[in-house]
């Protein structure tokens, strides 16, 4: 029987529990330091067995998984060189950066046991095991980062495992991937919170920066919203990256200073226009870093039961809808209902139903 340890069972941990769990000839134990933590694991049937205690989920596990905080990665791969851990034990983690933690694992002395960095880019809105998904993997990238002395055989292993998830595989190595990360997830988190930031500063002065920022602006800046303490360890562990990224950033800003004060409209519609065009190349329907969003809105008329009715019309044709907001709703104006879905399958479904039974839809 093949033993996989996780370590944190939330939205990521829990998810992959679900992937592995129930699988021929492997067993699935979760651990938790809080009782309370592997009580709900084992009450949510998420694995096969719980512990607080390391050792007891550690030693005989043939694949072990670090779904902690990135700021505490260093701390759990220190605790298991402690162990007897199983040779041929395959140690993995789930951090969005992937630098610092090779570094630790260079340094510590995991005997037989072998370390190889992993990333799955894969994320929902929701956190905690209660958001976990057998689903959640499926058709996003997960990266890996074995160093160059990792045995073929090994990568080969903790690939075969991964199969269950249905995701991507993608091989590359540990500074590459907090380059490539920190340029398209961890800037525009950054970014996003300054936007936000910026606009409740004036807001402080004139209330009208609020009420008009409903909509587009939210949307955009959702991302500001993500949780602080694990956005605090991920940007301070990529900061080199992030500090010359932050730099390149603030010329491409001085640059538009640049076209402004000149009124150099020509140079305004080339850097959309270049911008557009690498846009259109990005992959719609692929899962990345930031995860997707699939929503339309649909105007309804200010009637009691009329979320019930949608809701039902979508539940009878088995579309899972995730999320419902009423936008507006006033007696001499018609609602606005933004509806969330959690594929692109589900909302391209959704639109098509909404159409039929007489919905104006748009997004």
């Amino acid at each position: 029987m093949t033993k996989i340890a996780i370590f944190g069972v939330g939205l990521i941990g829990g998810s992959l529990a679900l992937c592995f769990k129930g699988k021929p000839g492997l067993t699935v134990v979760g651990h938790s330091v809080r009782e309370s933590s592997v009580a709900k694991y084992l009450e949510r049937g998420v694995v096969d067995h719980a512990t607080t205690s390391l050792r007891e989920a550690a030693e005989g596990a043939d694949f072990i998984f670090l779904c902690v905080p990135v700021g505490s990665l260093a701390q759990y791969v220190d605790e298991l060189s402690k162990l007897e851990l199983k040779p041929g034990c395959i140690i993995t983690d789930v951090g969005s950066t992937k630098a610092s933690v090779a570094a630790s694992a260079r340094g510590a002395k995991l005997g037989d046991a072998v370390f190889i960095g992993g990333h799955p880019m894969a994320g929902s809105e929701r956190s905690g095991v209660e958001a976990a998904s057998l689903y959640l993997f499926e058709n996003a990238f997960y990266v890996l980062t074995p160093e160059p002395s990792t045995a073929q055989y090994d990568v080969d292993r903790l690939t075969e495992l991964l199969s269950y998830t249905k995701a991507h595989i993608v091989h590359v190595n540990p500074e590459e991937h907090d380059e490539i990360v920190g340029a398209i997830s961890h800037l525009p988190h950054i970014i996003a919170v300054a936007l936000v930031n910026l606009a409740r500063g004036y807001n402080e002065s004139n209330p009208l920066y609020s009420v008009l920022a409903a909509g587009g602006f939210r949307d955009i800046t959702r991302i500001a919203s993500s949780d602080p303490v694990v956005w605090r360890d991920i940007l301070v562990n990529n900061r080199t990256v992030l500090l010359k990224l932050l730099q390149e950033w603030q010329a491409g800003t001085t640059a538009f200073i640049d076209m402004l004060q000149s009124e150099d409209g020509e140079a305004i519609e080339t850097a959309f226009k270049e911008a557009g065009q690498f846009r259109s190349t990005l992959p719609e329907r692929r899962k990345g870093m930031i995860h997707s969003v699939f929503e339309c809105y649909i105007d309804v008329p200010d009637h009691p039961g009329i979320i019930g009715k949608v809701a039902t019309e979508l539940g009878n044709s088995k579309i899972n809808l995730s999320n419902v907001q009423i936008i507006e709703s006033r007696e001499d104006v018609p609602g606005v209902l933004r509806l969330s879905f959690r594929t692109q399958e589900d909302l391209d479904k959704a639109v098509q139903k909404l159409g039929k039974i007489g919905y104006s839809v748009h997004f």
